[in-house]
């Protein structure tokens, strides 16, 4: 017998070469979870735009189902700043794009109707660091008045 293979059960003899297989088959099994979650026919495509008003490739998509019915995903645009998400349940949608450490606000309870295709544009506009309150430079004034 090969070292690491069991004979036995020839479907499953792989899983004892690291443990590749069990991640294959667990991700098969998510796979098909996933599937399940997509059984509509709607869809939401759009673009993403960043600060300077062009289109934003690979930028990430968050979306989910504003009822929670539906739980969080993510896609990506393609390299245009164009995406595409479909096979999507009737429902409504909330979505948000970040990209090179830039958010847009979250686009709330996009609606769908079943067959629906609806455009969506997010915007880039928030950074991942808080802005930091700008020192203010004037002098401080004397409001007491002249000491006596």
């Amino acid at each position: 017998m090969a070292s690491g293979i069991h004979r036995s059960a020839p479907r499953f003899a792989v899983l004892a070469l690291g443990g590749l297989a069990a991640i294959g088959i667990a991700m098969a099994g998510v796979s098909q979870a996933a599937a399940k979650e997509y059984k509509g026919n709607s869809a939401l495509i759009g673009v993403v735009i960043g600060p300077d008003d062009k289109p934003v490739p690979h930028a990430v998509i968050s979306y989910q189902s504003s009822s929670g019915a539906f739980g969080a995903h993510v896609t990506h645009t393609d390299s245009t700043g164009h995406f595409a998400i479909g096979k999507l349940p009737a429902d409504s949608y909330d979505l948000r794009a970040s990209a090179k450490g830039l958010f847009s606000d979250w686009e709330k309870n996009v609606s769908l109707r079943k067959g629906e295709t609806k455009s969506v544009t997010l915007r880039l506009i928030y950074s991942r660091e808080p802005l930091k309150p700008q020192p203010n430079k004037s002098k401080p004034t004397n409001q007491s008045g002249p000491k006596q």
